[in-house]
């Protein structure tokens, strides 16, 4: 994937969000997985238990309303973009068994997995096949425990490919400092070219947006790719 890499946020939570992704030519698809009603589902609402709703701040939507599930959103995508699974939550470890099985007979494509509860991540890297974890951070709390993550990793945790932190924790010497210790550092959200403007000059590596525009935006500035040597 070339760089710095266009990342289109919660577009694989819809699978007319991401065929436009993929026809823009974005590098990678993000979505949100969660366990719901025995499988793995793709939503960025939460459940709220037994109650008939799901949520997430000012959203409601019916409990039963369809939900998309991951076999489905990996079925759609197309081969050549990549797919960064956002992990929500399951701290017993039953989500990365049932997300590397899943991802068994995926054909062909990269596979990211990210989270903000690092551990789910950890396993899934651990399981899947050629699944490349990317660490979260959304506050400075977080951030703190990424630097002392990223200088002593835990054992028999796979090395991080990636870190994805809040646009709010960016500035030139953060990003310099986790580029020595990892591949990509991404950050979100970025919907406005200001904003873009900004993280690209403070030297990331991956930006994540909901804006269509912003991403075709980068996408322009980054120019067609080379062609293929051979």
């Amino acid at each position: 994937m070339r760089l710095p890499l266009a990342i289109a946020h919660r577009a694989g939570n819809s699978l007319a969000a991401l065929r436009e992704a993929v026809e823009m030519g974005v590098d990678v698809v993000e979505c949100d997985v969660r366990t719901g009603r025995d499988r793995l589902e793709v939503r960025h609402l939460k459940s709220a238990g037994p109650l008939p709703f799901l949520w997430d701040r000012w959203e409601l939507a019916p409990a039963s309303a369809p939900r998309l599930g991951l076999d489905e959103v990996l079925a759609a995508r197309s081969h050549g973009t990549a797919i960064m699974l956002d992990l929500k939550g399951d701290a017993r470890g039953d989500m990365a068994a049932a997300v590397a099985q899943q991802l068994l007979d995926l054909p062909g494509g990269e596979v990211l997995a990210c989270g903000r509860q690092w551990g789910v991540v950890d396993r899934l890297a651990a399981r899947g096949r050629s699944v490349r974890p990317v660490l979260s951070a959304r506050n400075r709390v977080e951030l703190a425990r990424l630097r002392r993550r990223l200088g002593a990793p835990p054992p028999g945790a796979a090395p991080a490919y990636g870190v994805s932190v809040h646009r709010s924790l960016v500035e030139p010497r953060l990003v310099a400092e986790l580029h020595r210790a990892v591949e990509v550092v991404m950050t979100w959200p970025v919907n406005d070219v200001g904003t873009l403007d900004a993280v690209l000059a403070a030297g990331v590596s991956g930006v994540i947006s909901d804006e269509p525009d912003v991403l075709a935006e980068l996408l322009a500035r980054r120019g067609p790719a080379p062609p293929a040597v051979g």
